[in-house]
């Protein structure tokens, strides 16, 4: 049974906004993340930010770890599609590799929480939730990096490297970027990323990190 409507931010009473309301909690949470360079949030602050009932937290999600989960994989199911959209692409393996690195950039820009977060909920939710998020997110990543670079070296492309270390590398290289804007602030007198300097880094990127993987 749907919740009634109150006061204050509203509570969705209709079928058909249930989605809607779900993706605006989801989104708000996302926003706050990133502005707030933190993976906490309080209910109060996500419902000014979704203009939503803080109820509809418990009502859509059971809880806010519930909330974050559905947040983790709304992210991490994107990238696992797109990954496995590229490994299939007629292209050679070194335009893959390169198109890959710029995505893992752009994405972190997006998204500079979501390497924090997807360690939290694995650290801290249930055994069998982690084992959920291992199988469908981190073990198939894992799988295609292994595919990639195996298909670059049979190729002549890429001298022999453990893919295990190649994703801690492109994943720390974006993640360590973006969660670093206090040093950007009190290093550089800069208070945020910017997209110049996103594209920046996305080519020094893919250049630093080419340049060990190409034969």
């Amino acid at each position: 049974m749907a919740p009634m409507a109150t006061t204050g931010p509203k509570l969705v009473n209709e079928a058909g906004d249930n989605a809607k309301a779900r993706d605006q909690l989801i989104e708000a949470a996302s926003q706050i993340m990133r502005e707030g360079d933190t993976i906490d949030l309080s209910l109060s602050e996500l419902s000014l930010r979704a203009g939503l009932n803080s109820a509809l937290v418990k009502y859509y999600f059971g809880n806010k770890n519930g909330l974050m989960l559905a947040l983790l994989d709304r992210d991490m199911g994107n990238i696992v599609f797109s990954l496995g959209a590229l490994l299939a692409k007629d292209i050679p393996p070194e335009d893959k590799l390169r198109i890959h690195i710029g995505a893992v950039i752009d994405t972190y820009y997006a998204f500079p929480y979501l390497n924090r977060l997807l360690m939290r909920m694995v650290r801290d939710s249930a055994p069998v939730e982690a084992a959920r998020i291992a199988d469908l997110y981190l073990k198939p990543i894992s799988k295609v990096y292994d595919a990639l670079i195996a298909e670059g070296v049979k190729a002549g492309k890429f001298r022999k490297l453990d893919p295990q270390f190649f994703y801690f590398t492109v994943t720390g290289a974006a993640d360590r970027f973006y969660s670093s804007r206090l040093v950007l602030r009190h290093c550089y007198n800069q208070d945020d990323f910017n997209e110049n300097m996103r594209d920046a880094y996305r080519e020094h990127s893919i250049d630093l990190i080419m340049r060990g993987l190409l034969v």
